[in-house]
């Protein structure tokens, strides 16, 4: 392979393979987050140069994608805030206010089904600290979605993020690449994301059957849905896992 990181800035119509290329890669239902909704197009429109692919040359492929934005961040795990959803609608409000950004938040890491199982989820990481340090931040901030907590989705999100395996590494995959790039475990939310939908939308994202009110749990999700059929309505937060990422100015810098 021979990747390079190409940002959207610098070739916009490498996103026109995205749809392709990676469907079926994250859940349905993740496609239709209620904050990712209203703000999709802007990100590219507004923040460009914080949206990155890494383009096989050899193949002329898309392999990995990654999307980002800067947002303001004091330093503290207090500051983090709740989650994806918050860092989005932070990231327009503050840029907005000509407020200067903290950090780098990330808002998805995803691998083309192809070119999966080949350490390219480390190779973002490192795209994304690329991109931060581009632009003068000092921190990546990566709210989680962990592989395996739809293993578990009635374990709350901080007991769970607190497992470890028998060699004291964290029990989830994706934490503990995150934690093995040189990331720390900096807090966690029950209330990242939040996704709505028609009770008809749910049983097409899920191909579950949703008879009568109540939580259920279903493939994929990472905590109940709850269903109000009288309202029409199929609601769900899906936790996350803060990670924050050093940015060093001592890192190479990726292929262009």
């Amino acid at each position: 392979m021979a990747l390079v990181v190409v940002t959207h800035a610098e070739r916009p119509e490498l996103w026109d393979r995205m749809p392709e290329r990676f469907a079926g890669v994250v859940p349905e239902y993740n496609l239709h987050g209620d904050v990712n909704d209203t703000y999709w197009k802007r990100l590219f429109d507004e923040f460009p140069a914080y949206q990155f692919v890494l383009y096989d040359e050899e193949r002329e492929e898309v392999a990995g994608a990654g999307r980002s934005l800067p947002r303001g961040w004091d330093g503290s795990a207090d500051d983090l805030g709740p989650g994806l959803d918050d860092s989005i609608a932070r990231a327009f409000t503050d840029r907005a206010a000509g407020l200067p950004p903290g950090a780098l938040c990330a808002l998805g890491i995803e691998v083309a089904e192809d070119y999966q199982r080949r350490g390219l989820s480390t190779l973002l990481l490192g795209a994304m600290r690329t991109v931060a340090r581009r632009a003068g931040l000092p921190t990546v901030l990566v709210p989680v979605r962990p592989t395996w907590k739809d293993r578990y989705p009635l374990v709350p999100i901080a007991r769970y993020a607190a497992w470890t395996r028998d060699d004291g590494s964290p029990l989830d995959p994706w934490i503990r690449t995150q934690v093995g790039a040189g990331g720390t475990v900096a807090g966690s939310s029950e209330r990242s994301s939040r996704i709505t939908g028609t009770v008809a939308e749910w049983e097409s994202w899920t191909g579950l059957a949703f008879p009568e009110d109540g939580d259920y749990v279903f493939p994929g999700g990472l905590s109940p849905l709850r269903v109000e059929r009288a309202r029409d309505l199929g609601s769900y937060w899906e936790p996350g896992v803060w990670i924050t990422h050093p940015v060093t100015p001592e890192e190479a810098a990726p292929p262009r």
